[in-house]
């Protein structure tokens, strides 16, 4: 029973545990959501590069993959697996390759969700 309840624990302890860091961000200092999105997605991509978020991933599962961090260290093997396939031009194109799916889901969803709910002007 333990060894099926691990992962999700797991998940729940990393992923809590950023979006905690990220509310103290907020209620601390003056930096707008925006910009804390902002600083997740550079960390995630720098933490990517230097090959440190990897394992954090391999241990925590969703919980480091589904925050922006994550989208941070997607953007940053994307950009390494190009470049070693394509040489340096694929510093341009690896990370829309790899973040392709997830921004193409997004933006469809969030077609969706405008449809659905219609959205009025205030």
């Amino acid at each position: 029973m333990y060894q099926i309840l691990l992962p999700y624990i797991k998940a729940f302890a990393a992923g809590g545990l950023l979006c905690a860091m990220g509310q103290i961000l907020i209620d601390r200092t003056k930096l707008t959501p925006a910009r804390i999105l902002v600083v997740y997605v550079v960390a995630g991509v720098l933490l990517g590069a230097a090959g440190v978020y990897q394992p954090f991933v391999e241990w925590a599962g969703a919980g480091a993959t589904i925050p922006l961090t994550g989208f941070g260290n997607v953007l940053a093997q994307g950009m390494k697996d190009a470049v070693t396939e394509k040489g340096i031009l694929g510093i341009f194109s690896g990370a829309f390759t790899a973040g392709a799916a997830g921004i193409g889901a997004a933006v469809i969803f969030g077609y969706l969700a405008a449809v659905v709910f219609r959205p009025e002007e205030k």
